[in-house]
C-alpha cells in the first residue's frame, strides 16, 4: 500500500468512525484531528468522492534539477545488470565508469522507474529475462540466490507454540448492499489451530475491531479455561492509534493482550488471515450472493455463522498443525498442550521471586 492510498484509507476510516458514532468530536478526538479538519475532508468526499481524498501538491516539477537522460539510462542500466546494489554502491561503480551521480539521485531515479527496492529490481531482471530469453550474469545470479537465501530463512510462517499463544485479526472488505451499505467483515484466526471467527459490520473502526474480540473470541477461549497471549494485527487505523485513547489498543490493555503489528509494507506478515479470507470469499460470499438477496446485516451474520461452524468443525485443512484434521478437532487435541505451558510459565513467575529473595539472603519464613 503507498502512502497516498495510506492517507486515503485514514481520512475514510475518519469519515465511518463520525457516521458509526454519530459524533463528529469524538471521531476527531480519537484521530487526533480538529473539527475543521474533518469538515475539509468531508467537504471533498461529498464534491469529488475518493478523488478528494487525495494529497495534492502544489509544488511544480523542478526539471531543471533532472539528471541529462544518458546519466539516467546509465543508472537504469546499472539496476539492471546489478540488482544488488544499493543506491550508495551504484553511485560509487558508476563514478568509476565516469558517470557523476549521488546516491540521492540513484534513489530518486529508481523512485520515478518504481526500482527503489531490491525485489522490484529483481522483478525488472526476471521480467526482462523472460520476454527476452538472456543468459544471466554472474553478478545477477548473485542477486537472485540471495532472494532465494532471504525467502528460505525468513519465511512468511510466523511462530505459535500454542492455542491462544497467537491470534491473527484482520479487515476484510465485502461489498455494497443495497439499503445497508458497505459491509466489512472483522476475522480472527487462532493461528496454532486455525479455529477463526468471523462477524460483518457496517463501519471499520476501533470499536467494531474490539467488538469482535469481545463478543465471540474471548468467551470461546475463556470457555476451554485458555487465556489469549498475542493478537496480529497490521497497522490499519482499526488497530492502531494513540495507546491511551484508542479503543482497540484500549481493549487489549484491559484484558492483558500483547499487541504485535506487521511490518511497514509487508502485509505477508499476516497471511493466514489473508488466506482466511480468500477461502471465505470463495466458499461462502460468492456462493451465498448468487443465491440470496440480503436486505439486511443479521440474515448475513447468521448465514456467516452458519458457514463458520462448518469452517470450524466439518472442513479438514491441510496446514503444518492441522494435518487433514478439522480446526476445532486441532485445537481440543492440543488443550493439554496449551494448559502445560501455561502452567510451566506461571510456575516459572512463582519462582523467580522466590529465588531472587534467596539470592539476596532471605528465606521464605
Amino acid at each position: 500500500m503507498t502512502t497516498q492510498e495510506k492517507l486515503i484509507r485514514r481520512k475514510q476510516s475518519l469519515l465511518e468512525l463520525a457516521e458509526y458514532l454519530q459524533n463528529v468530536s469524538q471521531a476527531c478526538k480519537i484521530n487526533g484531528v480538529s473539527r475543521q479538519h474533518f469538515y475539509d475532508i468531508k467537504k471533498a468526499y461529498e464534491e469529488q468522492g475518493i478523488e478528494g481524498l487525495r494529497e495534492k501538491t502544489r509544488r511544480k516539477p523542478c526539471l531543471k534539477n533532472r539528471v541529462v537522460p544518458e546519466i539516467e539510462a546509465a543508472v537504469l542500466q546499472m539496476a539492471y545488470e546489478y540488482p544488488a546494489y544499493g543506491q550508495t554502491r551504484a553511485s560509487n561503480e558508476l563514478r568509476k565508469q565516469g558517470v557523476l551521480v549521488s546516491s540521492g539521485g540513484v534513489q530518486s531515479i529508481w523512485l520515478r522507474h518504481g526500482l527503489e527496492r531490491f525485489k522490484k529490481r529483481l522483478a525488472l531482471l526476471e521480467e526482462k529475462a523472460a520476454k527476452e530469453g538472456i543468459v544471466y550474469t554472474e553478478a545477477q545470479l548473485v542477486a537472485l540466490e540471495a532472494a532465494k537465501r532471504e525467502r528460505e530463512t525468513n519465511p512468511d510462517e510466523i511462530e505459535t507454540a500454542h492455542p491462544g499463544y497467537l491470534l491473527s485479526q484482520d479487515t476484510f472488505y465485502v461489498g455494497y448492499l443495497k439499503g445497508v451499505g458497505r459491509i466489512y467483515q472483522q476475522t480472527v484466526v487462532d493461528t496454532y489451530s486455525s479455529v477463526s471467527f468471523a462477524k460483518v459490520y457496517t463501519a471499520k473502526v476501533p470499536v467494531t475491531a474490539a467488538d469482535l474480540l469481545n463478543d465471540r473470541v474471548l468467551p470461546f477461549f475463556e470457555h476451554y479455561d485458555v487465556p489469549v497471549l498475542r493478537v496480529l494485527t497490521d497497522r490499519g487505523t482499526e488497530y492502531c492509534g494513540t495507546p491511551d485513547k484508542h479503543p482497540y489498543q484500549l481493549f487489549l490493555q484491559l484484558n492483558e493482550i500483547d499487541h504485535t503489528k506487521t511490518k511497514v509494507k509487508s502485509p505477508q506478515t499476516n497471511g493466514i488471515c489473508e488466506r482466511a479470507h480468500q477461502t471465505i470469499l470463495n466458499e461462502f460470499y460468492r456462493v451465498t450472493f448468487r443465491k440470496k438477496v440480503y436486505s439486511d446485516l443479521e440474515t448475513l451474520q447468521t448465514d456467516l455463522d452458519e458457514y463458520m461452524n462448518r469452517f470450524n468443525n466439518e472442513r479438514t485443512h491441510q496446514g503444518k498443525r492441522c494435518k487433514g484434521r478439522t480446526p476445532m478437532a486441532t485445537f481440543l487435541e492440543s488443550l493439554p498442550l496449551a494448559k502445560g505451558k501455561i502452567l510451566s510459565i506461571s510456575s516459572a513467575e512463582i519462582q523467580a521471586p522466590t529465588d531472587r529473595r534467596l539470592a539476596s539472603g532471605f528465606s521464605e519464613s
